[in-house]
């Protein structure tokens, strides 16, 4: 259970230091964050509008944060470059993003060409009942795309890494929230940037962290 809790931690702040120095990104994450808190309540109760919420609004704001906030290029911070980031990101990288969000954007497409998934459910009559399909395959995107990464980083790295990871996406909210319910304080402050003075401190002197 140490390796477990010891690569849960260091997954957690590889993530924090590598891919959210932006105040607004982080902003973003901690409303995203109270949002997905609310996706996992209506799991239980609605799980087609809990995903709804979880992909048009949670997901959205968090990903918005990612590809136009987060400054691209040689990390000072860390002292790495964009491209090594990239390579070791353990969850899903921008280039795995741009294929998760267009399969995401393809299945609202692939249910109004075909409403029956090829005679798979029955067809909606209604927008309550297509809005309830396109969660509901939305529900099994997510699902899908947690456990082929999860699959991918047991094959790659073994059980301890794939299911810390899993545990870190599925308690992200919670963590989001603790790590960064200041950011909008200091972004109404003006900081567009975390000067992140604390992992300055720890990288100082390294020259390739570690994963």
């Amino acid at each position: 259970m140490k390796r477990f809790f010891d690569t849960l931690r260091e997954q957690r702040w590889d993530d924090h230091r590598f891919y959210h120095q932006s105040r607004i990104n982080q902003s973003l994450h901690f409303i995203s964050a109270i949002s997905f808190l609310v996706a996992y309540v209506l799991l239980f109760i609605d799980p087609a509008t809990a995903a709804l919420i979880g992909w048009l609004f949670s997901m959205t704001t968090r990903q918005i944060g990612h590809f136009f906030f987060e400054p691209r290029g040689f990390d000072d911070v860390n002292n790495v470059t964009d491209e090594y980031k990239e390579a070791v990101k353990v969850g899903y990288n921008i280039h795995r993003k741009v294929v998760l969000i267009a399969v995401c954007v393809g299945l609202p497409l692939m249910l109004w060409l075909q409403p029956s998934l090829f005679g798979l459910i029955t067809p909606a009559t209604n927008w309550q009942g297509t809005l309830h399909d396109i969660g509901i395959a939305w529900l099994a995107l997510g699902v899908a795309g947690l456990l082929f990464r999860v699959a991918q980083l047991w094959l790659r790295d073994g059980a301890v890494p794939a299911l810390a990871w899993m545990t870190k996406i599925l308690t992200d909210p919670v963590h989001d929230i603790i790590l960064y319910h200041k950011a909008p304080l200091a972004l109404l402050r003006g900081e567009l940037i975390d000067p992140m003075t604390h992992v300055r401190h720890q990288v100082r002197g390294t020259v390739q962290p570690n994963r």
